[in-house]
């Protein structure tokens, strides 16, 4: 017998590796938050912000808008702690519904193990970092807001206008799917 244990499942990586980003989230923030107070938090998700948003413009990948990246990486980070994702494209942009977010379902199970939470609640930590994502990545024209809806919420990127277009142009069509 060697002693090797033996190797993980694609679930089980998976799991594992939610498991190791949660832990390392939630000692940053009892970091942050015990030694600077909410005005730590808040020039965290600033930097935090920044950082992200240099990496997305770094990653974008050619011919797609920054917006349209943005909400595809919103959606992709939703989607893997399995939440409920539908993007609807409108004539204003984009919109991101998430119906049952597997963020919150994973923290609520983490709290009933045992897990002693730094927030209660993802959702306003987690919609101030991505608004301020957005602030900074985003096309100028466009808006991201996002409304929490049960457990879940809705992203909204809108624009007055297709880009390129001036107001007086046709309406943008939106977004086709990811």
């Amino acid at each position: 017998m060697s002693g090797e244990p033996p190797p993980l499942d694609p679930a089980e990586k998976v799991d594992l590796w939610r498991q190791r980003f949660f832990e390392a989230q939630a000692a940053a923030e009892e970091f942050i938050l015990g030694a600077h107070g909410e005005e730590g938090v808040a020039a965290w998700i600033q930097a935090n912000s920044r950082i992200t948003a240099e990496l997305m413009e770094a990653q974008r990948p050619a011919g797609v808008s920054a917006t349209d990246h943005f909400m595809t990486r919103l959606r992709r980070q939703l989607l893997l702690y399995d939440s409920a994702v539908t993007s609807e494209p409108r004539p204003s942009g984009t919109v991101l519904r998430n119906a049952d977010c597997g963020i919150l379902r994973y923290r609520r199970r983490a709290a009933r193990a045992g897990v002693v939470l730094t927030f209660p609640s993802p959702c306003p930590y987690c919609q101030e970092l991505n608004t301020a994502i957005a602030a900074r990545y985003v096309e100028p024209d466009v808006t991201v807001s996002c409304e929490q809806a049960g457990d879940g919420c809705t992203w909204r990127a809108e624009s007055p206008h297709a880009p390129g277009e001036d107001a007086a142009g046709p309406p943008h069509r939106g977004r086709g799917g990811d």
